[in-house]
């Protein structure tokens, strides 16, 4: 991770870790470093998704990017995936997203897509926060070099929802589902998208006021979801978080279908058809165990990468894989698009259960789970103390140490959040109440290490 960037963008509480200062500096670095090699006025897209901060944000990156003499596209509420899409789509040098995905509403976050729809390498991550850390490295455009706002980019919007509908390649049967949208983007394109594919549907949580997005709601906070789907006799739950690159499930009995299960149903179905390059699905290492033992049954191969879809894309742009995703809900359909997509991703769900004469329940079934504990302990002081405290040799051992006591049955991983300050102790065991205890033990030592001064 760099000084700014994490795994998914540059995040920060709006006002204190992420204001219009900062934000104006990212517009004009990275409209500089963007737009460097071409030979005509860049053009920039700009999304939000529901934050009360997001017009704020958005007003100085304009003027950032404006300032560099690149015209700006404002596509208001959308996806992140959509801004993917549209940059893409409409031949723009580059996409900006303010959002801060699943977190709480006093964050927000600024990321960054190139013009073909993926976000940015370290490489290009890394050369925008030198010229942060050095504005007076960057040009200030006058006259008729300035740019401007030029269009609104609705007909953009209505491509995006056309694209995702034609993603399902086939009839979705009359399923009666029920969709939270977390009060965040979804709650402009999900009831079109979902109404069009024919389901009985409902949607909830698609009432944003800038402050309710992923308010006890969305794809991080599922319990309400699950009951919601039994007690109204739906065939599905489906959830998506703040900026809707993610989707989790709820199948009919009011259990939660994760980002393993739904690969392992998708990637399934994918193979059957002969749709699934190299009968592999690229996962991460916090994918359960039971995932593992699926895929290997199966005869599909598993390829896991470090925690973040950044990682999960790069391993399948260069080993030529068309399905990835994470256990929280991102998955990539490479075929169809660039970048995780919620929407999309529930489209290709529905599709699998079109054509299946099974519930959810006894699709999921099939993918078995190992007790998995995840405990978040809060950090102050940035990356940097994020990064002493990974590198810490006695921390290091303790791990190693619960590692080897639980055997080839089970496993610790610890691991610095990309996007939140929080070290993320995640372990699997045979028993629920072992992988409890591991956790909660380790958990203790790092809020102990982390609270004294050596850090």
């Amino acid at each position: 991770m760099g000084k700014y960037f994490g795994t998914d963008g540059i995040r920060g509480i709006a006002n204190q870790d992420l204001g219009v200062e900062l934000a104006y500096r990212v517009g004009l670095a990275a409209a500089t470093v963007l737009s460097r090699e071409q030979h005509h006025k860049p053009c920039i897209t700009i999304g939000k998704d529901t934050r009360i901060s997001g017009d704020m944000l958005e007003a100085a990156l304009c003027s950032g990017l404006c300032a560099a003499g690149a015209d700006v596209m404002e596509l208001g509420v959308v996806p992140t995936p959509a801004v993917a899409f549209i940059t893409r789509d409409c031949g723009a040098d580059a996409g900006i997203v303010i959002s801060a995905s699943h977190n709480p509403f006093e964050h927000n976050g600024i990321k960054i897509f190139n013009g073909q729809g993926f976000k940015l390498s370290d490489a290009l991550e890394n050369e925008i926060e030198e010229y942060l850390d050095d504005p007076a490295r960057l040009k200030l455009c006058t006259h008729g070099e300035i740019g401007r706002v030029v269009g609104r980019g609705q007909e953009y919007v209505q491509r995006y929802i056309d694209h995702v509908v034609q993603t399902a390649d086939g009839p979705i049967r009359r399923l009666r589902v029920l969709i939270d949208c977390a009060n965040g983007a979804a709650s402009r394109t999900a009831g079109e998208i979902f109404e069009r594919l024919g389901l009985d549907l409902e949607v909830i949580k698609d009432h944003p006021d800038g402050v309710n997005i992923n308010d006890g709601c969305g794809s991080t906070h599922m319990d309400q979801l699950c009951r919601l789907v039994v007690s109204g006799g739906y065939d599905l739950g489906l959830a998506f978080d703040g900026d809707a690159d993610r989707c989790l499930a709820v199948d009919e009995l009011g259990q939660l279908v994760d980002g393993d299960k739904i690969m392992g149903i998708c990637g399934s179905y994918m193979r059957s058809q002969g749709k699934l390059k190299k009968d592999t699905i690229v996962a991460t290492v916090m994918s359960n165990l039971g995932f593992h033992d699926f895929t290997e049954a199966h005869g599909l191969h598993l390829e896991c990468t470090t925690v973040g879809d950044r990682y999960v894309l790069e391993c399948m742009l260069q080993n030529g894989y068309n399905l990835g995703g994470e256990q929280s809900g991102h998955m990539i359909f490479l075929d169809d698009t660039t970048t995780g997509d919620g929407q999309l991703t529930a489209v290709k769900l529905l599709r699998v259960l079109s054509t299946q004469d099974q519930p959810l329940s006894r699709l999921a079934a099939e993918i078995p789970y190992y007790p998995q504990t995840l405990i978040n302990v809060p950090v102050s002081g940035g990356n940097v103390v994020k990064e002493k405290l990974m590198a810490d040799p006695e921390l290091k051992e303790l791990v190693a140490q619960e590692d080897a006591r639980l055997g080839k049955r089970g496993r610790v991983l610890v691991r610095a959040s990309g996007t939140e300050a929080l070290i993320r102790v995640m372990v699997e065991a045979p028993e629920e109440a072992l992988a409890q205890s591991c956790a909660e033990g380790l958990a203790k030592i790092i809020n102990l290490k982390a609270e004294s001064k050596n850090y």
